[in-house]
């Protein structure tokens, strides 16, 4: 008999199916249970070929993105989408992520594609500004630091 693919979602009400038998072929063994579902076989068709587009190119996101033709960010979301996806919550990082951690990968982003020729130097200012514009909080506190360090 041909294999098909484990259907993971009821066709009726879309809920979430249980795996309640497995069988052996080669011995025709069932077992009856209440069985878990590997976190990876709940990704979605396009999660899972994201998964394998990562793992062929062993995590290296700038190759990601160029088999992929996205950019960065695209793959950083793509990511916390799939680690959402298997149960790592708000895409594996820690809750006491800080704003600051946040701005600091959003900079490394628009700095890489500036880099890589996808953004020109006006574009990749105005996105630092913005950027600044919108964690004023930084700004303040890299000021309070800097006049500390002049008064020493």
């Amino acid at each position: 008999m041909a294999s098909r693919p484990l259907i993971l979602k009821c066709p009726s009400c879309n809920g979430d199916l249980a795996v309640t038998k497995l069988r052996c072929q080669p011995c025709d063994i069932t077992l009856d249970g209440d069985f878990s579902i590997p976190a990876l076989l709940r990704l979605n068709r396009s999660q899972l070929d994201f998964v394998e587009v990562f793992l062929k190119n062993r995590g290296i996101i700038r190759e990601v993105e160029r088999e992929l033709g996205v950019s960065y960010p695209t793959v950083r979301a793509r990511l916390d989408e799939v680690l959402d996806a298997i149960g790592y919550q708000d895409g594996g990082r820690s809750t006491r992520e800080t704003s600051d951690d946040a701005a600091t990968r959003n900079r490394r982003a628009i700095l890489e594609q500036l880099s890589a020729g996808k953004i020109s130097a006006e574009d990749a200012m105005r996105a630092l500004g913005a950027l600044q514009v919108r964690n004023p909080q930084k700004s303040e506190r890299e000021e309070h630091q800097r006049e500390e360090s002049e008064d020493e």
